[in-house]
């Protein structure tokens, strides 16, 4: 395959140990670098392809894996039918957690890879090696962190140890795991910025709002007479209900609360009241008080 995109980046392929999702974290001083890098299948593994891209590694990656072969195995695959292999970059992890990063000699300097147990991180064209450090060191350390919050931390700490040296304008994040996805798909998070002053920043408030929207799970507990008064009211000054304020839940306050809920994205997080859990809860307190 002809190299024809330099695509200057870092990333960070991932899984985490403890549920076996499988993410990738990126950014770049490119263009929508979120079309290009991240490749992803729940249960298989995950790939990052950068440096002069072969969009190609993604999917052949993903199929190798599926089909049982090892980091190295997959290695030999690209160099085989790769004559431009020393322009490429790439990482991947596999469902195991095995897994390997590759940094061909004719990528821009500074470039490089780490890798280790259930981790590979990369970048080329990078301020200097410190942004790697950074990038796996806070992976490392930030074990507190849920997973896709602790790939974009990571992300941020190389962004701000220098990051590409041409500066910065996208990042995405790509996350999957087994039925976690909207209406039980896979891909449960897919968030990119692609042009933007400080994309991973943006990135971070973006996840912020799918956990809000998307964060099912969460346990609602029983809303107090005084929370569903606050409610009823709130629901009649906005048009969406008409009976009495009496703190009782019935079913004109759960028809009206439903409408709401629905106006405001919010149906995966509720289950029916009168419960909700706290996230939502303070959403709505805060938005509407």
């Amino acid at each position: 395959m002809k190299a024809t995109l330099p695509l200057h980046t870092f990333s960070l392929v991932a899984r985490d140990p403890d549920t076996g999702d499988l993410g990738i974290a990126v950014a770049s001083k490119f263009l929508a670098v979120g079309f290009l890098v991240p490749w992803a299948k729940a249960g298989v593994g995950a790939v990052a392809t950068q440096s002069y891209v072969n969009p190609g590694f993604g999917p052949t990656g993903l199929a190798l894996m599926e089909a049982g072969a090892g980091p190295e195995d997959i290695l030999a695959v690209f160099a085989r039918n790769d004559p431009e292999l020393a322009k490429r970059q790439f990482g991947y992890v596999l469902a195991t957690g095995e897994s390997l990063s590759y940094t061909g000699q004719e990528c821009h300097a500074w470039a490089g890879s780490r890798w280790g147990s259930d981790y590979a991180a990369q970048g080329n064209l990078l301020a200097g090696p410190e942004v790697l450090e950074a990038l796996e060191r806070t992976f490392l350390q930030r074990a507190d962190l849920p997973f896709p919050e602790r790939l974009l931390e990571a992300l941020l700490q190389a962004d701000r140890a220098g990051g590409d040296q041409r500066g910065r304008q996208s990042a995405a994040l790509l996350v999957v795991g087994q039925g976690k996805g909207y209406g039980g798909m896979e891909r449960w998070i897919d968030l990119r910025v692609d042009d933007h002053p400080d994309p991973v920043v943006e990135l971070q408030r973006l996840l912020g709002i799918h956990r809000l929207l998307f964060g099912a799970g969460e346990s609602s507990r029983p809303l107090s007479t005084e929370e569903v008064v606050w409610i009823q009211t709130l629901l009649h000054r906005h048009g969406y209900y008409t009976g009495a304020i009496s703190g009782q839940w019935d079913q004109a306050t759960e028809q009206a609360f439903s409408a709401l809920i629905g106006r405001e994205n919010l149906e995966e997080r509720y289950q029916g009241g009168p419960a909700l859990d706290e996230t939502a809860l303070r959403y709505l307190q805060e938005k509407f008080a």
